[in-house]
């Protein structure tokens, strides 16, 4: 199967988004994990004075795991599917949060930054050129700023790949397809599979430039399937801590 990419991809998810939060609602542990790689994170002070880029924040379960795990942080949420960040923007959010309609590509050339912290959840496996988002990325965020994706990323065993072939076969396609987004969840699927496995997604992070890298599996079901990779912009800044 061809990956869906850039503008396809958008599209997807812009038919997809009436659906997507009651579909994502169904697999266990969806917003705990969230919440979970964004507590870990560890922004100092529930994020006072902080400014975090969600980076792909679809419909807002990313952002709304930020605000839990820091509270009185400042974030800006981007996301390259208008469909989703409507359902985003229909939700209730304090004034410290806002959403922007940009690609992963297109934020670096905004002007804003630097950030203190980025989380991107489910993002890198859709992206054409995950070098050059990171890269970009180094760019936007301040020396010693956070970064946390949280990725599917087989973990490389056998049995991990066949738990999420039979998962996809079995349940996430078939519901997809009910909803006429059969096309997504097929991508899905197949983007998991030839994505990074965790520890070559490790590897690129700290090709690219970043330190303290590491990769965290998530709780449930998923653990093997979804990882949370941590790291550092380069040495830590004036708040000190390295990431742990």
């Amino acid at each position: 199967m061809t990956l869906l990419r850039d503008h396809d991809l958008a599209r997807a998810f812009d038919h997809a988004s009436h659906t997507y939060d009651r579909l994502t609602a169904l697999n266990p542990g969806y917003r705990t994990d969230l919440l979970r790689s964004a507590r870990r994170l560890q922004l100092p002070g529930g994020g006072a004075g902080l400014h975090v880029l969600d980076l792909g924040c679809g419909t807002g379960a990313s952002t709304r795991a930020l605000l839990r795990a820091a509270p009185r942080a400042r974030i800006t949420a981007v996301d390259a599917s208008a469909g989703m960040l409507r359902r985003a923007l229909a939700k209730p959010w304090p004034a410290r949060v806002r959403f922007r309609h940009l690609t992963a590509e297109e934020v670096v050339t905004t002007g804003e930054g630097p950030y203190d912290a980025v989380f991107a959840a489910y993002l890198f496996r859709n992206v054409t050129d995950p070098d050059g988002v990171l890269a970009a990325l180094r760019t936007l965020l301040r020396p010693g700023g956070r970064l946390a994706v949280h990725e599917y990323s087989l973990s490389g065993s056998a049995a991990h790949h066949a738990l999420w072939t039979a998962v996809c076969r079995g349940l996430i396609i078939p519901a997809g397809s009910i909803t006429g987004d059969g096309a997504l969840y097929r991508h899905l699927w197949h983007s998991v599979v030839r994505f990074d496995t965790a520890p070559a997604f490790t590897a690129r992070l700290a090709d690219a430039g970043f330190t303290g890298v590491r990769a965290a599996p998530v709780a449930g079901w998923q653990t093997g399937i979804v990882h949370t990779f941590l790291a550092r912009n380069g040495a830590a800044g004036p708040q000190g801590e390295e990431a742990r």
